[in-house]
């Protein structure tokens, strides 16, 4: 892992919420980080039509020469096609982003070319069969940071029925694949893929539930009223963090290495697990 890939690490793992902007609705931009968001990602992938591609780019660029530095991350396209090349070029005109989102990564040699134009850390989308089967292989590329999904592009391919058990049991099974992938290469926890109705509250809720308990570091968001939702979500209850500060302190109040704490046997991996909560 290089050492500007290993810089960005710890901050991808904290970025919780992750929303996109559609290159084409730059004064959003503004908005996205009002907010609060983790991170915004100006999208010039499929958020902008072909004929709009040009036109998004300078006003890109024309927005990043106007302000100061914004942790922006930029989701370019697929890896060999012509919109690419453009973008790869626009980059190296924004010395200030914070990183880039590879649409449709499938090979090692994409996240490495990437990474090697323009020097800055790379999360890989996976959304095709072909990606998501050569991801252990993708994990060990120079560049990377993290992984993330495009769940309805991997369904069309997959030919998997959106909104059935079916398509759940395949999300999971996506989930745990990056998960486990990104544990073994040293990787941030992989970002869990858009909630795409933004008006169901109780739906993103429990989807959030889902990912954060399965280890995935942070997840997609498509409209600024669901990174209230996530955050809100993500907040450990007031009983969780009396627990992990009651067993912290009598760990290091005794030393002991397994104790008892409201009849609940405390070893070390419920110690360092009430660490990571209070941290």
């Amino acid at each position: 892992m290089d050492s500007v890939t290993n810089h960005k690490i710890n901050i991808i793992s904290q970025n919780k919420t992750w929303l996109f902007v559609p290159a084409t609705r730059i004064y959003r931009i503004a908005k996205a980080f009002a907010s609060g968001a983790d991170a915004v990602i100006v999208d010039l992938e499929d958020a902008v039509a072909s004929e709009d591609k040009a036109d998004a780019r300078k006003a890109l660029q024309q927005y990043h020469n106007s302000t100061g530095y914004q942790p922006i991350w930029v989701r370019i396209n697929k890896a060999g096609s012509e919109e690419f090349f453009k973008d790869i070029v626009l980059c190296q005109k924004m010395p200030n982003l914070a990183g880039v989102l590879l649409a449709k990564a499938e090979q090692v040699a994409d996240i490495e070319s990437v990474h090697q134009l323009i020097n800055l850390p790379v999360i890989a989308l996976i959304e095709s069969a072909v990606g998501l089967y050569q991801v252990d292989n993708m994990a060990k590329a120079v560049g990377l940071a993290a992984f993330s999904y495009g769940f309805l592009d991997l369904c069309n391919d997959l030919h998997v029925q959106v909104g059935t058990p079916a398509a759940d049991i395949v999300a999971n099974q996506i989930r745990y694949q990056l998960i486990l992938t990104s544990k073994v290469h040293q990787l941030s926890p992989p970002i869990d893929t858009v909630y795409p109705d933004f008006n169901d509250e109780i739906g993103l809720n429990a989807r959030v539930q889902l990912w954060s308990q399965m280890g995935m570091s942070g997840m997609l968001c498509i409209h600024p009223k669901q990174v209230a939702v996530v955050q809100q979500a993500l907040r450990p209850t007031d009983a969780a963090l009396s627990f992990a500060q009651r067993v912290v302190e009598e760990y290091e109040r005794s030393g002991q290495a397994v104790f008892e704490i409201d009849g609940q046997m405390v070893d070390a991996p419920v110690i360092a697990r009430c660490r990571q909560l209070l941290d």
